[in-house]
């Protein structure tokens, strides 16, 4: 299973970034979508998710100016993020949920840097 983050990058504050994720493999469901992020010297923080469902849910941090959403293909999933501030800046990590199974399984991509400038 391959997980694959792109559309990071530079912004300035205020501006707007737009990320991207595609699962792929032998996955055999995505039960749910998230997207991570770390800063240095800070916490993993969940930064928006998405079931199958259409059950979406955001960090407080970033509600009203990030949008999680699915993409038109299948298995992939994008995160808007609007009025950037300098504390977005981290490194952002997809991460696909596959629940068919005991224990549910995690697939993760190696990251996507965003760095947010005054």
């Amino acid at each position: 299973v391959q997980v694959v983050e792109s559309g990071g990058g530079l912004a300035q504050a205020g501006g707007s970034l737009r990320l991207s994720c595609a699962v792929s493999g032998s996955i055999f469901r995505v039960d749910a979508m998230r997207w991570y992020r770390q800063a240095p010297g800070k916490q993993r923080e969940l930064v928006a998710g998405i079931t199958s469902g259409g059950i979406i849910n955001y960090a407080d941090s970033v509600k009203g100016r990030f949008t999680i959403s699915r993409g038109n293909a299948k298995n992939t999933v994008d995160l808007q993020m609007n009025s950037l501030k300098p504390e977005d800046t981290a490194v952002y990590y997809c991460n696909a949920e596959d629940a068919s199974g005991t224990p549910t399984r995690y697939y993760e991509g190696q990251g996507t840097q965003v760095t947010v400038s005054y």
